[in-house]
């Protein structure tokens, strides 16, 4: 329980995103040190104030009225679609923003968190774009006119010309892209904001009703009960502490806090203990069974290759029946360790293999099963940072194999 009260805290304390907490009166009960930085007030300033002291004046009691609106219909949303938000800081400045909502209730009682960011320099790079944009138009009225006027320069006219249009193409494909990676953050924004609300919800219920249910059984003969209930909430803070584990990864990968260390290790003796990591999780009869070729010494980065691993043989443990062979082999051949792990689970599908290594994305037979939909997007990004290449290979009904061909980085 420890060691998921400390990630819940350094994902709310190192996020790069305000995050506020407000309650059922719309009070500020909490806000973390990205959202006190964004808008200049410390915790104790703020915390206890109408979350309407971070607007502006002049949208603040129509703020309140939508407030009340969305505490009697709450859902899971991104504000401002179509229009421009604005906060206001501490020093009477306003800020523009983006801000997604997501709730839940406790005792009866409707709490709102608010994920916030900061677009200043997003808007002063589109403010920028389209400008150019506009001095780019004039410039090309200009030269239309100057063609006009000039038709004896027909070879400079017609060069002038082309590189104004040239530059407005460029311009109006920079801002068309920019909108367009704006747009696939906002998706993941929202699949992150739906996804960890609904997989975090889950586990938390389960805990918190099996810890109920324990408290009920006091007679000796109700042992086997408690120790039911234990294993439920056992169960539940291992998945919240991997769900945990995944957005932590995603986090330092797009924040490029992780780079590749090579050092040499014994291959066969590497494979040992990550099998022995995974025995505990392990269903009835499953077994994980290793391969080895080659003379025993490699050279990589032993901590992500070990991270790649273990998400490969626990998607192979978690969509694989009781009473199957997980295969891990390794086959080193010149200056290259080549890597496989095969199970005999339910397999992918060809349509949803086109999308696995993106992130957030689940495929249709795994709707029911619990996860993030970030273990192959980690994986893929684990083996880009040690030059590896990975392949994948699935049929629905008769399991995956993932294979990794790696380089010797000595």
């Amino acid at each position: 329980m420890n060691v998921d009260a400390t990630h819940l805290t350094s994902l709310f304390e190192n996020s790069t995103e305000g995050i506020i907490l407000t309650n059922g009166k719309g009070n500020i009960i909490l806000i973390n040190p990205a959202g006190q930085r964004m808008f200049g007030y410390n915790a104790e300033e703020i915390v206890g104030n109408p979350v309407e002291t971070l607007l502006p004046n002049r949208i603040r009691g129509h703020h309140t009225k939508l407030r009340e609106d969305f505490y009697h219909h709450p859902q899971n949303r991104v504000m401002g679609q179509g229009r421009d938000l604005y906060g206001r800081r501490k020093d009477n400045t306003d800020i523009p923003v983006e801000v997604s909502l997501s709730f839940y209730t406790r005792n009866e009682e409707l709490f709102v968190i608010a994920f916030i960011v900061d677009i200043t320099h997003r808007k002063k790079i589109e403010n920028n774009m389209l400008q150019q944009q506009k001095e780019l138009e004039k410039m090309t009225s200009d030269m239309r006119k100057l063609n006009a006027d000039l038709e004896a320069k027909v070879e400079e006219r017609t060069l002038i010309l082309k590189e104004a249009l040239q530059k407005l193409e460029e311009s109006q494909l920079e801002l068309s892209e920019a909108l367009d990676k704006e747009k696939q953050l906002n998706e993941i924004k929202s699949s992150f904001v739906s996804l960890a609300s609904h997989e975090f919800r889950t586990p938390l219920s389960t805990v918190l009703s099996s810890a109920a249910l324990i408290s009920k059984y006091t007679q000796h003969e109700e042992q086997d009960k408690r120790e039911r209930h234990v294993k439920r909430i056992k169960d539940s803070v291992k998945h919240l502490n991997n769900l945990l584990e995944d957005f932590l990864s995603l986090g330092k990968l797009e924040e490029g806090k992780i780079g590749a260390k090579a050092e040499s290790f014994d291959v066969k003796e590497f494979l040992e203990d990550v099998k022995e990591e995974l025995d505990a999780s392990m269903k009835q009869g499953q077994e994980i069974h290793i391969g080895n070729i080659g003379d025993g010494k490699f050279v990589t980065d032993k901590r992500l290759l070990k991270n790649i691993l273990i998400n490969l043989l626990s998607n192979a443990v978690k969509f694989s029946p009781e009473n199957t062979l997980i295969q891990m082999n390794a086959v080193q051949t010149g200056n290259k360790l080549i890597l496989s792990v095969k199970d005999q689970g339910i397999g992918i599908s060809e349509e949803d293999q086109k999308h696995l290594f993106t992130s957030f994305f689940r495929g249709k037979n795994v709707i029911n099963i619990q996860g993030t939909g970030l273990g192959l997007h980690i994986v893929k990004r684990y083996a880009d940072l040690i030059q590896g290449e990975v392949q994948l290979e699935s049929k629905l009904g008769t399991g995956t194999t993932v294979i990794i061909e790696l380089p010797d980085l000595s």
